[in-house]
């Protein structure tokens, strides 16, 4: 089948700009880009796009799904006092908390443009069902494209580690599932819909052991490394108590930077961090909602970008994002780094394309998805300009600044709808907001 979108502004993100083109897309990728009307086959579907700027699907690279039945949780609290207080209600969690959490929030991000988004799972309570296919599940049932990273602790009170002993797991338990997961899911075809990264939480609830053994099952697997790193204070003191040096390094000693791995959030970095980051092709994933309601501070990533670091953006877990689309994540990753480094530090196109080539770039898929060239896969994003919008003549400017998630007129993945006129055409949305709200009161009865 082919689909036109004619008569629009497109922003491409790689390559010049087109105020008044086209964009065909033949199964699941983009043939053409160009401007002026299109040639098409007889039969084509068309999509009037005047008043619309067209841009490629936005890229969540960070996200915790289960979060969504727990959020409002410790709304004052540091990381650390948040996770203390959210550890025992996630050690309830089951399956069916999971796939009702994961469905809400996969829903509420495809309404913000977001076609390609990861989710980081780390707590697998016993008995609980089978949480990593439930958000397979409802991944396919809204239509994204997915990335979920298995997520592992085992670090426990006892060990040094802050959360308590009985949402860890041991190594044995945790290897095994991951290489089972990857076996069963992961799909490194150039269309695939379904990827499977391995993912340790973070230095202060994961051993060593645990990150070597992570590291060689991911690389013998060819599949990607994802951690949290350089969050807040709190985990650089403990790093320096416990490892005698700063995050970075205890990973860069652990073998553990690479263009193979990304990291969530690296607030914290010295200017040696930054190089070294730069030097191997590591990449970040930027969350700045997340990162100011938790009061982590403010990330450098201007100077990431500026370094060569691949950066991306992610909303991370509903439950330290209340209800954030990943379209906010781009207006508050500018506005962001301009209050700390002044109103030249991020232009609106940099961050757009921190929201779809650098997050394809920490994902290893710069070649397949983020920007709108011939070749790539049809992840598109439609987006209505000429209504509160019209008021600034520049799209993309009003696409980034803008407080307001600007409606959408279709989200393509793959070629394939899955929003129409603001509204999801794959799953009832009504119905995922029910699923959502359900998941709350039955995580937290």
């Amino acid at each position: 089948m082919t689909l036109v979108v004619e008569d629009a502004y497109i922003a491409p993100v790689v390559g010049a700009e087109i105020p008044r083109g086209h964009l065909v897309i033949e199964g699941d990728r983009i043939a053409a880009v160009g401007p002026g009307p299109a040639a098409a086959p007889p039969g084509a579907e068309r999509i009037d796009a005047r008043g619309c700027l067209v841009t490629p699907g936005l890229v969540n690279t960070h996200h915790h799904l289960y979060q969504w039945a727990y959020q409002g949780v410790a709304p004052q609290g540091t990381l650390f006092q948040w996770l203390v207080a959210s550890y025992p209600r996630w050690a309830r969690m089951d399956a069916e908390v999971v796939h009702g959490a994961a469905r809400a929030a996969l829903g509420w991000l495809a309404l913000s443009g977001c076609t390609t988004s990861t989710d980081h799972h780390y707590v697998f309570p016993k008995g609980r069902g089978d949480l990593f296919a439930a958000t397979v599940e409802a991944a396919r049932e809204v239509g994204l494209r997915f990335h979920p990273c298995r997520g592992s602790m085992d670090l426990g009170e006892s060990g040094g580690g802050l959360p308590p002993d009985d949402v860890v797991e041991d190594i044995d338990t945790i290897m095994a599932h991951t290489e089972e997961v990857i076996d069963a899911y992961h799909d490194p075809s150039f269309s695939s819909t379904l990827r499977v990264a391995v993912a340790p939480c973070s230095p202060f609830s994961v051993s060593a052991d645990l990150m070597r053994a992570c590291a060689d099952l991911a690389r013998a697997k060819g599949v990607r490394l994802h951690t949290h790193l350089a969050e807040t204070l709190d985990e650089e003191e403990h790093c320096r108590e416990r490892m005698g040096m700063t995050p970075v390094d205890y990973l860069d000693g652990l073998g553990w930077l690479g263009p193979d791995v990304w990291l969530a959030h690296c607030v914290h970095l010295s200017d040696a961090d930054v190089r070294r980051l730069a030097d191997t092709g590591t990449g970040v994933a930027h969350c700045p909602s997340s990162n100011g309601r938790l009061g982590a501070g403010v990330a450098r990533s201007a100077e990431l970008l500026r370094a060569g670091v691949p950066v991306g953006l992610g909303v991370d877990g509903a439950a330290s994002a209340e209800l954030t689309p990943l379209v906010g994540e781009v207006r508050m990753a500018l506005l962001m780094q301009r209050a700390r480094y002044g109103p030249q530090a991020l232009t609106a196109r940099e961050a757009l394309a921190m929201g779809t080539i650098g997050g394809a770039a920490c994902l290893g898929r710069e070649a397949e998805i983020g920007s709108l060239e011939p070749g790539k896969l049809a992840d598109v994003a439609v987006w209505r300009m000429d209504g509160f919008h019209a008021a600034v003549d520049d799209p993309v400017v009003a696409f980034a600044h803008g407080g307001r998630t600007p409606p959408l007129a279709r989200l393509l993945v793959g070629g394939r709808t899955v929003v129409a006129d603001d509204r999801l055409v794959t799953t009832g949305e009504d119905a995922l907001a029910l699923a959502g709200a359900a998941a709350h009161r039955r995580a937290l009865r």
